[in-house]
């Protein structure tokens, strides 16, 4: 019954409002519906003022065509009664004859200047608000989505916050939209109040001359001033709706209460308080002028303002005080402190002074997009990327970064102010300085943000700079992934493994593997860009094999092993994998030439043959890449951690992978290349 309440009491109120039209309405029931009225428009308004932003009030359009059929519908009733019965309740009256000192005159001036108030200045203003807001929030509506879709591409927030945002987003041009037809209500509403008025005052004359025998200043006298009653007992509620009206489009700024916002903003500048008060009190003694009122109101302000002035000045002294306080209590140097000095962080990134503003509060800046890439790579690579400290520094060049692994350098590029990255092959034409792309090596410019519409125009691929930085970082991250993943990390992984499948990991370690032994491990996976997400797989591929040996490249390879087609996936493209042989001959003699050392097993090469080796796979590669295709180098399964070895240092990031490997996901194999050699190899 509780919850039903609210949902009738509309669907009955309009039905009221319907009989309203229809059916004769007793006096004292219409006396009762006009203080509704009046009431309902006042708490309307009020309401208008308290809440902290528009949506928070989004039945009001609805609202606001309820309450003008409403105040419709009391005309008709109270209509009905005055030129039927020639009273209408002791509201009507009361609005005619105190209201208004019981002369038509002065009550038709009244009236007229509350229309005139309505329509000329509230009504009309808050039309032209209502159809500004509803075309820029519906212009707006496409930006305002795709910023939420880049934040959730991004990671910076989740689905339901994604799902919430755009249905805020969805509701505001809902409410705008209505709002720009609500506003045609109000004004509506004031012409009929004006048209209803003049009816209702000819066709009272005409009732009370030639049906009720009265004379023309008798009818007029008296159904006028029924009739400028019953306008202002209708009138009043509808000026109080015009200005919710104008109140509910004219919000914006903060998501505060308009009586807390109106009072911090108009009492910031006490100066402006004193010279105002200051200028009352000078007007009062102008002659003829009320000098007690306007000494009143003018101390009035100036105390206002000095009380201002005395909490500035507190406010002040006790940040100065606070200051000071914290320089005297504040130690020099603590044991602490030079630990955190001494510190070595795992990853850094340092600003020049003049890239200070790329760290701010929003979601979009730097740290924010650091915190969702160091989730983004937690999912493709299965580590927990360590917390990336951020500061800057007085010995970097102007406009430049450095990306710190371990307090070592491990890349450096360059970010602008207030400036963009333009990609592409037609850039003759545009500003700025030549640079190169740190992690792809592409040629572009760093150009003035304004350029970004020219910059796309000519086809090129624009890109802000903090997103250089971070996907700069992204590639250092994924390139040294292995050097990053610590014992402490492998624990915790493991931990997080034996919530779900604890066997997994209890007959691995500390049985057959040391969490050391498992680490190493991890980081040979993690060297070739091998994810680790399925840590519990891997384990189970790890235990079969430490059962036979804990030969750390055996342990590698098993490892690899385990992962099965997912290990391949990665490098499909749909369902072909594309692959660069050796040449058999070649093959079978590195075969031959493999030798065991502390490093794992490696190919006796001399250099002349390391080169023709490496030449002929760079000559594939590039082969490959100016096709806009990418591949990967196959051989067999003893041969692929040295070759792996012998390739890493030229062609970083081309996978190796077993003809088992390449086999595992049942994908179609296309050749795209093979590496040959014309000599033995073998030293």
């Amino acid at each position: 019954m509780k919850s039903t309440l609210p949902k009738l009491a509309v669907p009955v109120g309009i039905v009221g409002i319907v009989l309203l039209l229809v059916v004769p309405v007793p006096a004292p029931l219409l006396d009762v519906l006009i203080i509704l009225n009046i009431l309902l428009a006042l708490v309307i308004l009020l309401t208008t003022l308290f809440v902290k932003k528009p949506l928070d009030f989004s039945v009001f359009p609805s609202l606001l065509l309820v309450a003008t059929l409403f105040r419709l519908g009391l005309n008709v009733a109270s209509t009905r009664l005055v030129l039927g019965d020639g009273c209408a309740g002791d509201v009507i009256a009361a609005f005619g004859h105190v209201a208004v000192s019981g002369s038509i005159i002065i009550g038709s001036v009244i009236f007229l200047i509350l229309v005139v108030i309505q329509f000329v200045v509230v009504t009309k203003g808050a039309e032209r608000v209502a159809e500004v807001g509803a075309r820029f929030t519906l212009d707006a509506m496409p930006g305002k989505q795709m910023a939420i879709d880049a934040d959730l591409n991004a990671g910076l927030i989740t689905d339901e916050v994604a799902k919430q945002r755009r249905a805020d987003v969805s509701a505001e041009a809902d409410f705008y939209g209505a709002m720009d037809g609500a506003s045609k209500f109000v004004k509506g509403d004031a012409i009929a109040g004006i048209i209803i008025i003049i009816i209702n005052l000819v066709g009272g004359i005409a009732i009370g001359a030639l049906q009720n025998g009265m004379a023309i200043g008798d009818a007029l006298s008296h159904y006028g001033l029924l009739t400028i009653g019953d306008g202002l007992t209708t009138q009043i509620p509808a000026l109080l709706m015009a200005v919710s009206t104008g109140m509910i489009v004219t919000r914006s700024g903060a998501d505060t209460e308009m009586g807390a916002q109106a009072a911090s903003q108009l009492g910031q500048s006490r100066i402006a308080l004193a010279v105002a008060g200051t200028a009352a009190i000078g007007m009062g003694f102008i002659p003829g002028m009320p000098i007690v009122a306007f000494l009143l109101i003018g101390g009035a302000l100036l105390v206002v303002a000095h009380r201002l002035g005395v909490a500035a000045k507190a406010e002040e002294a006790r940040a100065a005080l606070a200051e000071q306080q914290a320089a005297v209590v504040a130690p020099t140097d603590t044991t602490d402190d030079l630990l955190e000095q001494m510190r070595v962080h795992a990853l850094e990134i340092l600003l020049a002074p003049d890239l200070v503003d790329m760290v701010g509060g929003a979601s979009d800046d730097l740290l924010g997009r650091v915190k969702a890439l160091r989730r983004k790579i937690a999912v493709d690579l299965g580590i927990v990327v360590p917390p990336v400290r951020t500061r800057d520094s007085v010995d970097l060049p102007p406009a430049t970064y450095s990306i710190r692994i371990a307090g070592v350098e491990a890349g450096r590029g360059q970010a602008p102010a207030r400036s963009v990255l333009a990609l592409g092959d037609a850039l003759a034409g545009l500003p700025g300085p030549a640079t190169v792309e740190p992690v792809f090596g592409l040629a572009g410019k760093w150009g003035p943000a304004e350029m970004r519409h020219s910059a796309e125009m000519t086809g090129a691929t624009v890109i802000d700079r903090v997103s250089v930085l971070v996907t700069h970082l992204s590639s250092i991250i994924a390139d040294n992934a292995a050097r990053l993943l610590t014992r402490e990390d492998v624990r915790v992984l493991t931990e997080g493994v034996k919530q779900v499948n604890a066997p997994a990991v209890d007959d691995l370690v500390p049985t057959m593997l040391s969490l050391a032994e498992l680490q190493r491990v991890l980081q040979g996976l993690l060297s070739e860009r091998i994810p680790i997400n399925d840590l519990a797989r891997i384990c189970e591929g790890l235990t079969l094999r430490a059962k036979v040996s804990t030969d750390p490249e055996g342990l590698v390879e098993a490892a690899r092993a385990s992962l099965g087609p997912a290990l391949t996936a990665q490098y499909l493209d749909g369902r072909v994998l594309r692959v660069i042989m050796i040449d058999p001959t070649l093959e079978q003699s590195m075969l031959e030439g493999l030798r065991p050392s502390d490093q794992g097993t490696q190919i006796l090469l001399d250099g002349h043959r390391v080169e023709q080796v490496l030449g002929s796979l760079r000559e594939a590669v590039q082969s490959v890449e100016a096709q806009g295709l990418s591949a990967v180098l196959v051989c067999a399964p003893a041969l692929r951690p040295a070759i792996h070895r012998l390739v890493s240092a030229q062609q970083n990031g081309l996978p190796v992978l077993s003809y088992q490997e390449a086999t595992a996901a049942g994908s179609t194999i296309e050749t795209v290349g093979v590496v040959r050699a014309t000599d033995s190899i073998v030293a």
